[in-house]
This record gives C-alpha cells, sequence and structure tokens, in this order.
C-alpha cells in the first residue's frame, strides 16, 4: 500500500473511531457497550481489516485510558471544564491524547488529523480551541517523556 492511501486508509479509522466513541459516549452502546457497538457498526460500514484495527485500537485504546486522558485534557483546557465540552470536540480531542500518548504516530500527524477531524464534524470555533489543548498536550507529553 502506497503512504498516501495508508495515510487516507488511517483517516478513515479515526473517523470510524470517533462515530464509535459518539455512540458509546451518548449512551447507544447498550448493555454489550462497545464490543456490541463495533460489531454493528462494522457490519453496516465494512472497511479493510487495517482500518478496523486500527479504529479499534483507537477506541478501545480511549475508553481504557479514560481517566488519564481525561485529567490531561482538563488540565489544559483552560477554565473549561469536560462537561461543558462540545461532545465531538471532547471525543476528536480524547482520541487524539491517545494516540499522542501510546502511539508511535508522530505529534503533528495526530494534531493535523484531530483539526480534520473537527473541521469535518465540528465547527470553526473548535479548531483553534483543540489546536491549543493538544499542542499543550503534546508538549507536556515530550516534557515528560524527556524528563522520564
Amino acid at each position: 500500500m502506497t503512504a498516501g492511501r495508508s495515510a487516507t486508509e488511517r483517516h478513515r479509522a479515526r473517523e470510524a473511531a470517533l462515530q464509535l466513541l459518539y455512540q458509546w459516549e451518548v449512551g447507544w452502546a447498550g448493555a454489550g457497550g462497545l464490543g456490541d457497538t463495533s460489531e454493528a457498526y462494522w457490519r453496516v460500514n465494512p472497511a479493510p481489516d487495517a482500518r478496523r484495527r486500527f479504529a479499534t485500537q483507537l477506541v478501545e485504546g480511549t475508553a481504557a485510558h479514560l481517566d488519564a486522558i481525561d485529567a490531561l485534557l482538563e488540565a489544559n483546557a483552560h477554565n473549561w471544564r469536560l462537561a461543558r465540552m462540545a461532545v465531538i470536540d471532547r471525543l476528536i480531542m480524547r482520541m487524539a491524547v491517545y494516540e499522542l500518548a501510546h502511539t508511535d504516530t508522530p505529534a503533528p500527524v495526530v494534531i493535523d488529523e484531530a483539526l480534520e477531524l473537527a473541521r469535518t464534524y465540528s465547527g470553526e470555533g473548535a479548531i483553534a480551541f483543540i489546536n491549543g489543548v493538544l499542542d499543550g498536550i503534546s508538549r507536556r507529553l515530550e516534557s515528560d517523556g524527556a524528563d522520564g
């Protein structure tokens, strides 16, 4: 697979992961939680294995590290509580923070992808906010990594 196709697949995986996280966040997941939501999503939206794997990694990783991710978001979203943020913006940032902290994807790529998701699924006003919060978290994670 070429680099361009690979980047497109990863972008589509991020879109799928965002949609799955949204269903989970707003309570559409049902009693089976993320597992049932994922199965239903992929039945309706068939995708190549690589896209499904990456989307699943993002969804499960974000959910597994939610407390730590939310703590980072609250610490870097000055004067904003998570509950006050638009659901989609909060989910975009949660997923990006997971990817920044737990994958080897370069920070500029993660942030750019988050901004692309915001352009598609949120409003223009969210872009600067998301960029600022993620940039701060990226710098904090980089600094913490250099110290450790």
